[in-house]
This record gives C-alpha cells, sequence and structure tokens, in this order.
C-alpha cells in the first residue's frame, strides 16, 4: 500500500519546491541579464575600432569597466613585505647584486617593477638603455622595446618583424609611446584574447604545439606569457626567442644554451660566460599546484569583478595580495591574515636560501679574479667558470622570477639549493687552483657593502652614466614626446 504524506509533509514539499524554483528563476535572470548587458556592449560600441589600435584611449567608451581599472596600473601606493608596487632600488638593498652583474647593465640600475601604466617612463629612465643621443647610438637593440607597448605589433607589422628585431632601441624611440595596455592582449574588434608577439607562437610551433587551439583559461596565462618569460636576443640580428626546445625548467634551458654555445656576457671579474635570466614567471608558475590544478594567471591577477550585472575582469594588475577577498578567498576560506602569512613563510625561506647564494656567489666570483690575477691559466679555471655559470643562471633564475616563491615554492627552493651547492664548489675549486699556484691563505674581499662602493670596485662611473641619461630625458625624449603627438600617434594618458 502506498504511504501518503501528511499534509504537512504535502506542505514542506510545495514551499521547498517553490524555493527551488525561485532560486533558479534569479540565477536564469541574473545569466540572462548579464548576457544582455554584455551583448548590448558588444553590439551597441560609441567606436569602431579595427586593425592594431596602440591608442588604449581609443577604448575606453567601449568598455569603460577595463579601462578605469587598467589606468589604476599607475598607482604605486601597494606594498607588501617583499616588493610591491613601488619601485625599490633593490641594488641599494643587495648589493652583493652588483658584484654578480659585473661587466652587465644590470649592475648600474636596477629596481623592482611598477604597473603597466609605467612600462614606457620606466624604460627610459633606466641606466640599462644607456643614454643614446641619436637613433644609432645607444648599447640595447630595438628587441628591448618588444614587451613594453601595443605600439610593437604596429611597427612589427610596418617594418616586418625581423627589422624590428634588428634595429637599435633609440631609433624606435619616438614610436613606442603608448604603455601595455588594450590591444596587447585583446583583438580590437571583438575583444577576444589573443597573442601579439611572434615569439611564443614560435616557441609552441618548434615543440609541435598548436597555440590556436589553446582553451580560454589558457588563453587567460598565454597573454601573460608573452612576456613574462625566460628569452633571449639570438644572433646578430638579435631575433627574440624562447628556449624552451628542451623543455621550460632551469636545467632544460641551461642544456639549450650550453648546445647553443650562448652567454649574455663575459663576467668582468670571474670571466666566466653568464647566463642573466629575464623573468621566467610563466614557466615557474606552471610547475605550482595552482597552475597544475588550473588556475590561470588572470584569475589571482586580474580577479573579475560585478558591478550591476556586469562581471569582467579587473584589469588593475597587481599582486593578489592586494585584494586577497577577491583572490585567495575565492578559493579558501581561511581568514586575510593567514592566507597573507602563508604567503610571507613561504618567501621568507626562498630568501633566507637566496641570500646565503648571493654571499657565496659574489665571493666566487672575487676569488676567480684573485686567480686570474695570480697567474691561472684557462684550462685550470675551465672547472670553475662551469661552476660559477651554473650557479649564477640558477640563482638568477629563481630571484627574476618575483613571485617564483609563491608561484613554486618546492621549485624555488630546489633552484637555488642547487645554486648554492654549485657555488660552494666553485670556491672549492678556486681554492685548488691558488694552492698549485702557492697561495694558501684566504682571498682578501673588498668592502662592497653598499653599492656605491660596489659599483666603485668593479669600475664603474657612475656620475657620468646620471649626468648623460639626465641630458638623454631632457632633450632627446621631448622630441620623441612632441613627435609623436603631432602624428597623433600618442594617447591622452601619457
Amino acid at each position: 500500500m502506498e504511504k501518503k504524506l501528511k499534509s504537512w509533509q504535502g506542505w514542506l514539499l510545495f514551499g521547498g519546491t517553490m524555493v527551488v524554483v525561485f532560486v533558479l528563476g534569479m540565477i536564469a535572470a541574473s545569466v540572462n541579464e548579464r548576457h544582455a548587458e554584455v551583448t548590448s556592449v558588444m553590439n551597441n560600441k560609441k567606436t569602431e575600432i579595427t586593425g592594431i589600435e596602440a591608442r588604449n584611449d581609443k577604448f575606453e567608451s567601449n568598455y569603460p569597466r577595463e579601462y578605469q581599472t587598467w589606468e589604476a596600473t599607475a598607482d604605486t601606493s601597494f606594498k607588501s613585505l617583499y616588493n610591491g608596487n613601488q619601485a625599490v632600488d633593490v641594488l641599494e638593498t643587495r648589493p652583493e647584486m652588483v658584484i654578480l652583474w659585473a661587466g652587465y647593465a644590470f649592475s648600474k640600475d636596477y629596481s623592482t617593477p611598477r604597473g603597466h601604466m609605467h612600462a614606457i617612463e620606466d624604460m627610459r629612465n633606466t641606466l640599462r638603455v644607456g643614454a643614446p643621443m641619436t637613433e644609432n647610438e645607444g648599447p640595447q637593440p630595438a628587441t628591448c622595446w618588444t614587451c613594453k607597448s601595443p605600439d610593437v605589433p604596429r611597427m612589427m607589422q610596418a617594418m616586418g618583424v625581423d627589422n624590428f628585431y634588428k634595429g637599435k632601441w633609440a631609433s624606435l624611440g619616438k614610436e613606442i609611446m603608448n604603455p601595455i595596455g588594450c590591444a596587447d592582449c585583446h583583438e580590437p574588434e571583438n575583444m577576444n584574447l589573443h597573442i601579439s608577439r611572434p615569439a611564443l607562437i614560435e616557441a609552441f610551433q618548434r615543440q609541435g604545439k598548436d597555440i590556436t587551439k589553446a582553451t580560454q583559461q589558457e588563453m587567460r596565462s598565454l597573454v601573460c606569457a608573452q612576456c613574462h618569460v625566460e628569452y633571449y636576443f639570438k644572433g646578430d640580428g638579435k631575433y627574440l626567442t624562447f628556449p624552451w626546445d628542451k623543455g621550460s625548467t632551469v636545467e632544460d634551458m641551461e642544456a639549450y644554451y650550453d648546445e647553443a654555445g650562448f652567454s649574455d656576457y663575459t663576467h668582468k671579474l670571474s670571466r666566466a660566460p653568464i647566463l642573466k635570466a629575464q623573468h621566467p614567471d610563466y614557466e615557474i608558475s606552471q610547475m605550482g599546484i595552482h597552475a597544475q590544478r588550473g588556475v590561470s594567471c588572470a584569475d589571482c591577477h586580474m580577479p573579475y569583478k560585478s558591478e550591476g550585472g556586469v562581471k569582467y575582469s579587473d584589469h588593475h594588475i597587481q599582486s593578489p595580495l592586494a585584494m586577497i577577498d577577491r583572490t585567495c578567498q575565492v578559493c579558501h576560506r581561511e581568514s586575510e591574515e593567514t592566507l597573507r602569512n602563508n604567503v610571507y613563510e613561504r618567501q621568507n625561506k626562498a630568501n633566507e636560501m637566496r641570500y646565503r647564494l648571493e654571499a657565496e656567489l659574489a665571493k666566487a666570483h672575487i676569488e676567480a679574479k684573485f686567480a686570474w690575477d695570480k697567474g691561472a691559466t684557462e684550462d685550470q679555471m675551465k672547472d670553475v667558470l662551469k661552476l660559477i655559470r651554473q650557479a649564477q643562471w640558477r640563482w638568477d633564475f629563481g630571484v627574476a622570477s618575483h613571485g617564483g616563491a609563491f608561484h613554486a615554492p618546492q621549485e624555488i627552493q630546489r633552484i637555488l639549493g642547487n645554486g648554492l651547492d654549485k657555488a660552494m664548489q666553485a670556491r672549492l675549486a678556486t681554492a685548488k687552483v691558488l694552492a698549485k699556484l702557492g697561495y694558501t691563505d684566504d682571498v682578501p674581499m673588498p668592502d662592497f657593502s653598499t653599492k656605491e662602493k660596489a659599483q666603485q670596485y668593479i669600475g664603474l662611473d657612475m656620475a657620468a652614466e646620471r649626468t648623460a641619461k639626465e641630458k638623454f630625458l631632457n632633450t632627446i625624449v621631448p622630441q620623441w614626446v612632441k613627435e609623436a603627438q603631432e602624428n597623433n600617434r600618442l594617447a591622452k594618458n601619457i
């Protein structure tokens, strides 16, 4: 026999059903409202944009929310335990790094990065690009502009990619004007995510991968991977290339460079052929638990915001620690304080290893110089130079990725630990060379306790560098800006 529901049970079931229907109706209405508003934006655009449009302000009327949050990348108020979005003189705080980069432009000037809005300004101001007074002067190639502006794809299209790379940095100064923005990551017609730089596409092709088949979620990381990666300037044409052919670990890329016989520079003290890591953020992040669980760069650095019925990505790209309620707490239920301290704990541990490695590596370079001065031969120093190269590559790889200690803490600790081992092996090998040369005492260490003392020790004339840079900024740069304004290449926010 069927058991009849009691009256109160029937009413409870009816009430529950009504609640479910109501909730589903609200969800459907919300989805329809969002879809309607997004469709309205796309169908009622105030400005028709086609082709490569480098001027970011042209997108403002069509996408005001995204544009306003992008403008906030000019803000430099956020500061965490390590870094933030303020320009901090790293060489001032870590003078050992001047020694590590002796013979390379980074020993002159290295600051923590600011927001995308400052990309052009910071590029002009840094001492690393020298102080060119004509289009044919200056030590850096035009390739250095590649990740700094949506003007780059425009110029690559106009000049050809090869010719763009072959030019001098100063030769394009009057063209590269608009800071990193809309067209770097979006197709102007429909705002679909796209890859605007050829190096990433080419790196995938050499691995037999078709980047056009990437999912939307993968694209939310790949548009960042156009620039936040390790790369080098290949050959006389300074062709921008990602060294991923053998893989994307620190050892894989080292093997690639070794096979190619490539080095960024020869160290001024030790004479070691040095590899300078750029910022392998994408490669390291892919080794971490978040990327392995499908979390994209944009999920944490460009979290969604809701305004009215519209859900959109916050284009104020910055540290997730600046907005924990919309980043970490979307998935994690711990308090902001707990989550922040979790990050700091990982950073503290990585930096403990980093500082030990920097100290040992600086001594390794100085001791190697001492051995050369004592008459060491190339054959005697062969193993020393190889170990220094390996140690510094691991140090730089781990340090150049500013978020590496969080993105993949175990991998960063492994890399820095291996680097420390290589640095200590290099010092031991140098001691053996010196012993063969009849020297068994400790190698005297210079005073490099400040940036100024370290720069003086490696032979830099920083007063002359700053004077030349000031002249460049006061004469050449204003001419570039004026010409860009006259030719309508300059956005209103510059």
